[in-house]
């Protein structure tokens, strides 16, 4: 595409009002090439031949090269670089000299495993057979695959529910398993990457009961501390590799802000309406796009928006254009990938399910309907556009809150910022018990296996077996319990299984929420958006686990209203903090849904707010806080500042640029601000983990609080409205609805306390 003259054409539309705040022009680079060490088996060779590789790129031939010495690899290099390569060149170059030798591929989505299962059998290699494995695998070809599959491709939810706990019936290929490939594994983080980094140490237990010590190969988006982030999720040592040899075309990256509406304090013009714009007049010009959306109901609000506009051009591009996200049925999915590759679709909104290696085809421009939440999603995500040598485009479209408004101030401060580091805690105590409890169902239990476990594994077998989950034989410990506990895993989530989405009448389930989200997104009365159309939650049955919607036509969509409450359980750490004092520990929080706004398509505006009398939900996790010491609470109050509101601004601020410093989703914490903590009998603000028994986030913001709380401060300082706006100091979050809150007062307190 040619990227100066659309930029041109958007400057000059009567609704253009200077929203490209920073243009920033990333040259394309050229390729570099490696050599291996030894050559590689014929069959092979003249595979790839026919696929048209004739050379690797330096980093594959780095890669390849060390994997043949025998080391586990991890390979970091950009989007389309040709990672794929760095672990299937070496395990089949294996598995064609050795027949009896087995390979197991695990990726975090099916739509992935797919993927690649059409590239293997597309090298048409002599006596390799390729097989998916997941939950769409029919039942009457599982038996085969485990005796006659060179190469099973998986993901991890399958691994720890149905192959780990079944692995006498794979003996065979476990006991024969050379290799074991983790792709994307810079998504395994948080929650997700805790619960994995324990199926993988199930995983290598199970293996050495059948004298198996596979060799591990990792790829992965860039992050600061890959080789740290494997050790952690499978307890191996790798050898890193990235150098990317790859060539890539230039790239337009544009930071876009929505202009303010009025003064400023009312905010910013809507992020969907903006992006709606551009992403519809890409596809009037006939520019392959992909709209990025941090969440399943804004993917479906743009599609709503973007047919609405297509519509009125009568040529028809409505129907070039659809969504695509979790909770939508495998055909369905599939359907859409198959579409997107052969091009029968022009444009598709997501989230963040098509960020990863999915081939979809080649793509000319990526729009990002908010920062993401990490650079290194944002960076992934805009490598999705570029074919070739050829130029491309990414658009980052800001919404109204701290941290995108953060960035649209600071430019440089993005394009010149090191990547995050990805957290994952394998040790956190309250997913650890399913997995000892899964561990010993599959063998029973010995002091040995803390070498896969670590020490933790001691404290959490004493507590099941104190609640008798499992018993004591001899030196070992088995599991007590009438039925296979991998079956309560959900190792997507901290605290359960998922709800289906059915369709009154009919009885047609539509999707599934994940049950934390369920308060959220699905309570009576909620407006469940799906591929574009709008269905009304008529009742949710808990105890059914399902939410019954009915199709309906109406022109808003709902905001959930929820209020947090922290209790101190235990304090770990603390430290001084400039003037203040900080503290970590273990707390309770408390979240109850107080009701729901509805809220205008288009405009925004709300049109009502509906109270709900819905059950609280409370968990033990990990916690930072900081206080206003008794001698700044005085001096506060006797200058007749509101300590709450400014508290309350100082809360929302802080937990919106928390994720500049914690690979994290602003939806992975949470907070609470008191202007007196019955606890502490002091001012205090409380940042959290959202996920049960913590995963490192908060403990990095006790670590860098005194940075973040400066970051604070300056940003809310240099936003230019009066008062406060959702540029800085309010919160979409916020169950008060963003009452009590006080700018000046939050500038008043951080300048006291640093």
């Amino acid at each position: 595409m040619d990227v100066s003259a659309f930029l041109n054409q958007v400057k000059r539309s009567p609704h253009y009002e200077g929203q490209i705040v920073h243009d920033e022009a990333l040259p394309g680079r050229g390729a570099s090439f490696g050599e291996l060490d030894a050559p590689l088996d014929d069959c092979l060779r003249e595979a790839l031949r026919r696929a048209g590789i004739h050379r690797f790129y330096s980093h594959q031939a780095a890669a390849v090269n060390a994997a043949r010495r025998g080391d586990h690899v991890i390979t970091v290099t950009s989007t389309a670089s040709g990672k794929t390569m760095c672990y299937n060149v070496p395990v089949l170059d294996d598995l064609l000299a050795n027949p009896l030798h087995r390979a197991l591929y695990i990726f975090p989505t099916k739509a992935l495993a797919q993927d690649q299962l059409g590239k293997l059998a597309a090298m048409r290699l002599p006596g390799l057979r390729s097989a998916t494995y997941d939950g769409d695998t029919p039942r009457e070809d599982r038996r085969a695959l485990k005796t006659r599959a060179s190469i099973i491709l998986t993901n991890p939810d399958m691994l720890q529910v149905s192959i780990l706990p079944y692995h006498s019936t794979w003996s065979g290929f476990l006991r024969n398993l050379r290799w074991v490939v983790i792709d994307e594994v810079h998504t395994y983080r948080g929650v997700f990457g805790s619960h994995v980094a324990n199926v993988l140490r199930r995983l290598r237990r199970v293996c050495a009961h059948y004298g198996a010590n596979p060799q591990f190969l990792f790829s992965s988006a860039t992050i600061a501390n890959p080789d740290e982030l494997v050790r952690r999720l499978a307890g191996v040592e790798a050898t890193l590799v990235d150098e990317d040899g790859s060539p890539s075309g230039p790239k337009r990256f544009v930071f876009w802000n929505p202009p303010p509406i009025g003064s400023g304090d009312a905010g910013r013009r809507s992020t969907n309406m903006e992006t709606t714009g551009l992403f519809s007049a890409l596809m009037e010009e006939g520019v392959r796009t992909i709209a990025f959306a941090k969440a399943r109901q804004t993917a479906e609000i743009i599609l709503r928006y973007a047919r609405n506009v297509l519509q009125k051009q009568g040529d028809g591009l409505e129907s070039k254009v659809t969504s695509y996200r979790a909770g939508y049925r495998a055909a369905d999915r599939r359907e859409i990938e198959r579409r997107l590759f052969n091009g029968d679709l022009l444009g598709v909104v997501s989230t963040n399910a098509l960020e990863l290696g999915v081939d979809i085809g080649g793509l000319d421009a990526c729009i990002l309907n908010g920062f993401p939440g990490t650079i290194a999603s944002t960076w992934q995500q805009a490598g999705r556009a570029g074919r070739g040598s050829a130029g491309s485009l990414a658009i980052l479209v800001a919404q109204d809150n701290p941290l995108d408004q953060y960035l649209m101030g600071r430019p440089n401060w993005f394009f010149g910022r090191a990547h995050e580091h990805a957290l994952v805690d394998p040790d956190n105590l309250h997913i650890l018990r399913g997995h000892i409890r899964a561990a010993a169902y599959e063998l029973p239990l010995t002091d040995d296996d803390t070498r896969f476990f670590g020490l933790g594994m001691a404290l959490a077998a004493k507590e099941l077996e104190e609640a008798g989950e499992l018993r004591r034989a001899g030196d070992c410990l088995a599991y007590a319990g009438s039925r296979y506990p991998a079956g309560d895993l959900n190792i997507r989530s901290a605290f359960g299984d998922a709800f289906n989405v059915e369709v009154t009448p009919g009885g047609e389930v539509i999707g599934t929420v994940p049950i934390e989200n369920v308060q959220f997104t699905i309570h009576p009365g909620a407006i469940y958006l799906h591929m574009g159309d709008s269905y009304i939650v008529e009742d949710l049955d808990v105890p059914r686990k399902t939410a019954f919607v009915r199709r309906t036509d109406v022109n808003y969509y709902t905001q959930p209203r929820e209020s947090n409450a922290v209790d101190i359980r235990r304090q770990e750490s603390s430290k001084r903090v400039a003037r203040t004092e900080a503290f970590f520990g273990d707390v309770n929080v408390t979240n109850m849904v107080l009701g729901y706004r509805r809220k205008q398509h288009y405009s925004d505006s709300v049109l009502s707010v509906v109270d709900l009398d819905m059950p609280p939900i409370t968990f033990e996790t990990e916690g930072v806080w900081f206080v206003a010491p008794g001698w700044a609470a005085e001096r506060l109050a006797e200058d007749g500042v509101d300590i709450g509101a400014g508290l309350h601004a100082i809360e929302h601020a802080a937990i919106g640029l928390t994720p500049l410093w914690a690979m994290c989703d602003r939806n992975d914490i949470g907070g609470v601000s008191y202007s007196r903590h019955p606890e502490l009998q002091l001012p205090a603000v409380f940042i959290h983990d959202a996920h049960p028994g913590g995963v490192g986030i908060s403990e990095r913001c006790f670590e860098i609080l005194e940075p973040l709380l400066r970051a604070t401060r300056e940003h809310i300082a240099a936003c230019p409205c009066t008062s406060g706006c959702p540029s800085c100091i309010q919160s979409p979050k916020c169950g008060n609805n963003n009452e009590h809150l006080d700018k000046d007062a939050a500038l008043i307190i951080l300048d006291m306390l640093l």
